[in-house]
C-alpha cells in the first residue's frame, strides 16, 4: 500500500476526464473504486472535491490517497478484467475506420462505454483488443449510453485524444443520430432548448441517474442546471403514430436526446427511463412502446459523424449501419434509408 501522493497534470494530459487520467496512472484500480474515492473526497484536485467526470487541466495538483500495489489486487478482479476470445472477435468486428491516429467503432446496443460499480464489460476494457500493434490501448474521447448504438471514436495517442476532445468542445465534430419517436413531431424541424439537471435520490425508478428538464428561463435559478440544445428533423412518419427523426446534439449533456424528446412529448421508442413502458400516456402524449412486432429495445443510433481529421485536417465522414432491432423496425414501416438524405439539415446550413 502506497502513501498519499500529489501528482501534477502534465500538458499532454490537459483536458482529460479525471477518471480516465487516473486509470492511466493506476491501471489496476477499477472505475467503481475511483468514483467511490471521489464521493468520499479522498481524491481531490487543487484541494477541492471533484467528480470522476471532472476535466483536469495542466498544472493542477491531484491528491491521490494510499493505493494498493498491483500485486495486491485479488484473483477475482484479475479474472473480471480478462478479455475472452469471443469478446476480442466481437469488438474488432465493430471497427468502421482505423488509421494510425484514430479508431471508430460501431458500438453495439447493451455494451457500456465505461465501467462502473455494476459494469464489468465495457468498451474501455475491451479497447485492449484494439491496440493493433500499439503499446497502449486507444483512449475514449466521448461516450454513448449503454443502450445507444453507433459511432464511438477512440484516439490512439494522447495528443490525438486532446485534439478530438477540443473538436467536440468547439463543436467542429457534427454528430447525427437516428431515432424512432412516439407520435409525429410538429413542426417537422425545430430545436429543443430545455436545460438539464441531475435528478436527486437513488430510488427504484432511477432517480439519481435521470436528467430533469428545466425551462430555458429557469436554468439560471436551478443549481447544477446546464443549458442544452438539440436540433431535430422528421425524416418520415408512419401516420401520427411514430416517426423516424434525425437528431443533432448541439450540446453534449448526459441523456440529452432522450430527455429532450420525452419532454417534447415524443419519447424515443424503447426508452422506458424517460418515456415509460406503455404505448400511450393518457393526457401526456405518446408512450415509448409501439407494441406488436416492434422491439422494446431503445431506438437511438449514432448514425454519422463528420469532423476534421485531428492530424491531417482533411474532412472525415463516418457512417454506422443500424443494429438489427432497428433494421427490423425500418423494414416493418418500409422505410428505406436510400430514399432519404443522410443529413436532412444540410440544405438549411
Amino acid at each position: 500500500m502506497s502513501g498519499v501522493q500529489q501528482l501534477e497534470i502534465s500538458k499532454d494530459d490537459s483536458g482529460q476526464r479525471l477518471d480516465r487520467w487516473f486509470r492511466r496512472q493506476f491501471a489496476h484500480i477499477g472505475q467503481g473504486r475511483i468514483e467511490k474515492m471521489c464521493r468520499k473526497g479522498e481524491i481531490r484536485v487543487d484541494g477541492g472535491r471533484v467528480k470522476a467526470s471532472t476535466r483536469v487541466e495542466e498544472g493542477q495538483i491531484v491528491r491521490i490517497p494510499p493505493m494498493p500495489d498491483p500485486h495486491e489486487i485479488t484473483a477475482r478482479a484479475k479474472t473480471d478484467n480478462m478479455i475472452t476470445n469471443a469478446d476480442i472477435k466481437m469488438i474488432q468486428a465493430t471497427v468502421l475506420y482505423r488509421d494510425e491516429h484514430i479508431i471508430a467503432i460501431n458500438k453495439p446496443p447493451g455494451l457500456a462505454t465505461q465501467g462502473g460499480s455494476k459494469q464489468t464489460r465495457h468498451v474501455d476494457q475491451l479497447a485492449e483488443a484494439l491496440k493493433f500493434g500499439n503499446a497502449e490501448k486507444p483512449r475514449l474521447v466521448h461516450r454513448l449510453d449503454k443502450d445507444t448504438s453507433g459511432i464511438l471514436l477512440l484516439a490512439r495517442t494522447r495528443s490525438v485524444a486532446a485534439s478530438l476532445t477540443q473538436a467536440f468542445r468547439s463543436r467542429e465534430a457534427r454528430k447525427i443520430y437516428w431515432a424512432v419517436v412516439g407520435g409525429a413531431p410538429n413542426p417537422k424541424m425545430g430545436t429543443v432548448r430545455y436545460g438539464l439537471v441531475q435528478a436527486g435520490g437513488h430510488g427504484k425508478h432511477g432517480e439519481g441517474e435521470k436528467m430533469v428538464c428545466i425551462h430555458p428561463r429557469e436554468v439560471g435559478d436551478v443549481e447544477g442546471a446546464k443549458r442544452s440544445t438539440t436540433d431535430y428533423a422528421v425524416v418520415t412518419a408512419a401516420g401520427r403514430r411514430c416517426a423516424w427523426v434525425a437528431l443533432v446534439p448541439i450540446t453534449g449533456r448526459k441523456h440529452q436526446l432522450r430527455a429532450h424528446m420525452a419532454e417534447f412529448g415524443h419519447p424515443i421508442i424503447g426508452d422506458g427511463k424517460y418515456g415509460g413502458s406503455g404505448q400511450e400516456n393518457q393526457g401526456d402524449g405518446w408512450g415509448a412502446q409501439l407494441g406488436g412486432d416492434i422491439s422494446k429495445k431503445l431506438h437511438l443510433h449514432a448514425r454519422s459523424i463528420k469532423l476534421p481529421h485531428p492530424v491531417t485536417g482533411a474532412s472525415l465522414e463516418i457512417t454506422a449501419p443500424m443494429p438489427e432491432h432497428m433494421k427490423r423496425t425500418w423494414e416493418t414501416f418500409a422505410w428505406d434509408p436510400r430514399d432519404y438524405p443522410e443529413d436532412p439539415f444540410e440544405e438549411f446550413m
